[in-house]
């Protein structure tokens, strides 16, 4: 009897191995160069997004530790966020649009600047940019790797690991001290929308770009 009982839990040990190693195999992960291909492509197509961009911990040279706005392919963008100055966090609001940035501190009202002192701050427009923003990224990524697929934002998507270089990095994070560790979730449908990036430096600090809301019409004004 005993030795009945003996089998009969080395079976049923068997099944259940045999049954999660069968619902972890059901589903391959895609090519991560693929993917890679198709969110670079969808990036660039986007006439408009929600943005977020998050510093968690401390990334040394980078000014920006949080923004939240709105942004339109052509560069006009308005928002909020907190950028480190004199060694002290203040919180700001911007509108960029045409040639102009205006541009409200923590007091007082709007102030209106040349749009070129944007770089000064954070150009906000750097996110859709073809050439430099994450499209780019996403482009550039070094030895990709598809390593999960996960929620993320509501709804699947695939996440894809690899490196990027400082200089490209710095397109969109400038100021950034190296290279850095970076995940792209991609989004698990026809659009292959990248939805998040994480990219990872020493110490652990990190930085998160969301976008979400992608090509919901978005009209940017002066403020009165």
């Amino acid at each position: 009897m005993r030795t009945r009982r003996l089998l009969a839990g080395v079976l049923v040990a068997a099944a259940v191995t045999a049954s999660g190693c069968s619902s972890g195999s059901d589903e391959s992960l895609p090519e991560a160069a693929t993917l890679v291909d198709d969110a670079a492509n969808a990036t660039a197509d986007i006439d408009s997004t929600h943005f977020a961009i998050q510093v968690n911990g401390n990334v040394q040279g980078l000014m920006i530790q949080s923004l939240d706005g709105d942004l339109t392919a052509d560069g006009e963008a308005e928002g909020s966020g907190t950028i480190t100055q004199a060694g002290q966090l203040v919180e700001i609001d911007f509108v960029l649009t045409g040639d102009a940035l205006h541009l409200k501190g923590p007091t007082g009202g709007y102030q209106q600047l040349p749009a070129s002192m944007v770089s000064s701050i954070y150009d906000p427009s750097a996110v859709l940019d073809k050439d430099r923003g994450v499209a780019k990224l996403v482009s550039s990524l070094e030895n990709p790797e598809t390593t999960a697929k996960e929620e993320v934002a509501g709804g699947e998507a695939f996440k894809v690991e690899g490196t990027l270089p400082r200089d490209v990095l710095s397109e969109v994070l400038p100021g950034v001290p190296s290279a850095a560790d970076v995940a792209f979730w991609i989004r698990d449908d026809e659009s292959r929308l990248p939805v998040k990036a994480t990219a990872t430096f020493s110490g652990d600090a990190s930085v998160d770009i969301t976008l979400s809301d992608v090509n919901k019409p978005v009209t940017v004004e002066p403020p009165r």
